[in-house]
């Protein structure tokens, strides 16, 4: 146990414990170097953030965002508190590398001794069959007169917290048969029988995507646009904690690639950021705060295809409440800077990928302040008919169900669910923020060709391929409307039902691994959410809040 000095005070949600299956091998390498991301709260006279909802429920003409620079000055750290922070690492022998107003953030370097000390844990090195780890159990500790100023410190643990979300098959539609019913597609066939807009282009956006390794190569790129005979995209790689665009022969490159190209091919003449970040918890803090306060590329639009379960097995959290807590307001940040952010739902069903017969769900899909994307399956494709069903099949499964994050912070049954008949946890009935949101084409047999290192490598799907196929579509409706549609939510659940949607109703389950699961029914479901868009059908119903179901603010009048 480390030894933790008189003055010292814990930090509020930071207590971490070892990796499902872990088991400590040795201490830290005492002289290993490293940095931690200190997180620290807003200036003290900054006004609440506003009401959200009401924000959403507000026609599109009358809603005004913050500007990235606003923002900062009126909602950032203050410069007081981060130079309090480097004093205490001056103080410690640690280096301040960043800091930052907007994200709220100091990067701080030192050993892994000097991080001990200062923080008053003790760092060790722990295995599983699948990784080893630097780690810490228990809480993180700081000197009384920073803890009111520290929101949490992160990177003293580097354990993986993200895994790219998709499938491949290998197949191609060149090689399929005529009398098959599911076949792979394009991006852009899939944007036309989904109905997206198609004039004017994306011009004039930046959709921002992540990437937790793996990188591109330009030719790839190339040949990916030349396939589906579009002009390949202006692409910006951004490094975070130094992560570079490192294509390599693995999933997380696939991810990239299958990022990059369905994002793009269906928003034509938008531009691309992608954000390289390392898989830990602290990239995630840095990822999102960076990205979101991007005054560089200023995304309008962010595509996540990554998550990690919240929980490694029922009972167990798997990220610290801080980490959660900082991303959850980033994306509350988001919205007030109108931007809009699209994760995927996951591939593994309703277990996750966890195998302890409970029902999972991931995060940061689980967010509310996100739209989450589950799966689908298109077939027998004639024209601008098709016939689409829940994805679950040989290859995987849409993820979808019930969080498990009910106690602060708290992801509770949103006011825009109210009315959606959003079930009771399969495990023990709790009622909280159900996904996913919305669903679309994420079946691999129905997924896109991709080329790496040159080869087609077959078809590629996912709930990573509909995180990005609604990126897409939100940049278009951002270029026709002139202005950012922002946070989705509220809207999704009050515009017309049946113009905007297909509803998935195909009693299909995503019950996988013996874990209990869900079914697609009529209205929302926690496999399809409240089913596959119809882009134009969206953009109207945007434009019209006249016919804007908005009896789940009734609540808040009260």
């Amino acid at each position: 146990m480390p030894q933790i000095p008189a003055d010292y005070r814990a930090l509020e949600g930071s207590e971490r414990k070892p990796r499902a299956g872990a088991k400590r091998v040795g201490s830290a390498d005492p002289t290993e170097i490293f940095t931690v991301s200190v997180r620290v709260r807003r200036r003290a006279d900054a006004p609440l953030l506003p009401d959200l909802v009401n924000l959403a429920a507000t026609p599109l003409n009358e809603r005004r965002y913050l500007s990235r620079e606003d923002f900062a000055t009126t909602y950032g750290a203050s410069q007081a508190d981060l130079d309090a922070i480097g004093r205490f690492a001056r103080a410690n022998g640690l280096e301040v590398v960043e800091f930052s107003i907007p994200r709220r953030t100091v990067v701080l370097k030192g050993t892994s001794a000097q991080m001990s000390k200062a923080f008053a844990v003790d760092l060790g090195i722990y295995e599983t069959p699948e990784e080893k780890y630097r780690g810490r159990e228990g809480t993180v500790h700081v000197p009384a007169d920073i803890a009111d100023i520290v929101e949490g410190v992160f990177g003293l643990d580097n354990r993986r917290m993200a895994k790219p979300l998709i499938k491949k098959t290998g197949l191609k539609a060149a090689e399929a048969s005529p009398a098959q019913a599911t076949v792979p597609l394009t991006p852009p066939q899939v944007a036309q029988l989904y109905g997206f807009p198609t004039s004017p282009n994306a011009a004039g956006q930046t959709i921002g995507i992540f990437e937790f390794g793996g990188g591109y190569k330009d030719s790839d790129v190339r040949l990916f646009y030349n396939s589906v005979q579009i002009p390949a995209p202006s692409v910006t790689p951004v490094s975070v904690h130094g992560q570079p665009n490192a294509p390599a022969d693995d999933d997380y490159t696939v991810e990239t690639l299958l990022d990059i190209g369905v994002s793009g091919s269906v928003a034509p003449g938008a531009k691309l950021a992608v954000y390289f970040a390392p898989w830990t918890e602290q990239a995630w803090v840095d990822i999102v705060t960076t990205a979101i306060h991007d005054a560089v590329n200023k995304p309008s639009v962010i595509s996540i295809s990554y998550g990690w379960a919240e929980k490694e097995a029922f009972g167990g959290l798997t990220w610290t409440l801080a980490a959660v807590s900082a991303v959850n307001v980033t994306f509350q940040e988001a919205a007030m800077l109108g931007v809009s952010v699209f994760v995927s739902s996951g591939d593994d069903g309703s277990e996750c990928g966890i195998r302890d017969r409970n029902a999972h769900v991931l995060y940061p899909g689980s967010d509310p302040f996100v739209t989450c994307c589950g799966g689908t399956s298109i077939s027998n494709v004639s024209g601008r008919s098709f016939d689409e069903h829940t994805w679950n099949d040989a290859f995987g499964a849409t993820g979808g169900g019930i969080s498990d994050i009910f106690f602060p912070p708290n992801f509770p049954l949103p006011i825009w669910q109210n009315s959606s008949n959003v079930p009771g946890s399969a495990n023990d009935g709790h009622k909280a923020r159900g996904i996913p949101d919305i669903a679309g084409n994420a079946d691999p047999a129905s997924g896109y060709e991709l080329f790496l290192d040159g080869m087609n490598i077959g078809a590629v799907g996912g709930t990573s391929a509909t995180a990005p196929l609604y990126a897409g579509l939100a940049a278009l409706i951002n270029a026709g409307l002139g202005k950012p549609v922002g946070y989705l939510n509220p809207n999704l659940y009050a515009v017309p039902y049946s113009n905007v949607f297909h509803d998935i109703d195909d009693g299909i389950s995503n019950a996988r691994g013996g874990a209990p699961g869900y079914v697609s029914g009529t209205g929302w479901d926690a496999c399809t959410g409240l089913g596959s868009l119809n882009g134009a059908a969206l953009e109207t119903a945007l434009l019209a809040p006249d016919s804007w179901d908005v009896s789940y603010l009734v609540p808040l009048l009260l």
